[in-house]
């Protein structure tokens, strides 16, 4: 079986290392192509206006100037001789869960792969805050992808989907549980801008989530995190609302209107 791993984090991240670990319980044939840079938050962003380097940094191993969407194109288009049979991304640092899957470069390479036909899969490992000093129980992914993978790889799942694997912040020995999931969602105003001023009196502004605590539905990858489960949600793209569209063809179906009337 060949194995594409991609990443947001970048291609030295921890995680990027954590999921090659992963990788390697279940081939020997990997490759790595991952951003050059953090890619955290660029979502499902392709490079259009520059151009893209790749630097080889081993075998089988690249680093590219864009984002995971990038990585994932270049990868099965040119880089690789032949399409991997699996797409992994992550492992990021700190889940993607609810609304964050929307974001996420994790999930974007992941998504990526399933628009190539390749059965891709996200990894992210939470964390109980973000801060340099705090480190991820990496090993906690590491223990139980691996057969959470291989169980996935003999369900044939649905061509369009793909898996988001998270891993809550505990050790390995106080997770119990894996919960099959919907995506959660989280209260309104979670993102928000912070207004600061530099040292030359400008203002400038930096995106954040205010991490209120919230109750969360049963049910959603948002509790499985809260209650130290392993989640499992199956993502696709498909953003059509589909009551919606049964409601509005009764108002604009047929002949276009004309005038204001």
């Amino acid at each position: 079986m060949r194995i594409l791993l991609t990443n947001d984090d970048g291609i030295d991240a921890e995680g990027l290392a954590c999921l090659e670990r992963i990788a390697r319980t279940l081939s020997d044939d990997i490759w790595i192509v991952a951003p050059q840079e953090e890619q955290s938050g660029k979502g499902r962003g392709i490079t259009l206006t520059e151009p893209l380097r790749v630097n080889r940094q081993g075998e089988r191993r690249f680093a590219v100037t864009g984002t995971p969407t990038d990585c994932v194109v270049i990868a099965v288009n040119d880089l690789m001789p032949e399409r991997p049979d699996l797409v992994l991304s992550g492992v990021n640092r700190g889940h993607n869960v609810g609304e964050d899957c929307s974001y996420s470069g994790t999930v974007a390479g992941a998504l990526q792969g399933m628009a190539f036909g390749i059965r891709s899969i996200a990894l992210s490992q939470s964390m109980v805050r973000f801060h340099d000093e705090v480190q991820p129980h990496w090993d906690t992914a590491e223990a139980y992808a691996p057969p959470i993978i291989s169980r996935l790889l003999k369900h044939q799942w649905q061509d369009g989907v793909v898996m988001n694997l998270n891993f809550p912040a505990r050790a390995i020995e106080a997770v119990t549980e894996v919960e099959v999931t919907r995506q959660g969602f989280r209260g309104i105003g979670e993102m928000h801008a912070v207004k600061r001023t530099d040292l030359r009196g400008r203002d400038y502004y930096w995106m954040s989530f205010r991490g209120e605590k919230q109750d969360h539905l049963p049910g959603t990858d948002l509790r499985a995190m809260d209650d130290g489960k392993i989640s499992v949600t199956p993502l696709h793209i498909d953003l059509t609302h589909r009551e919606s569209v049964h409601d509005l063809k009764g108002l604009l179906g047929g002949v276009p209107p004309k005038g204001m009337a």
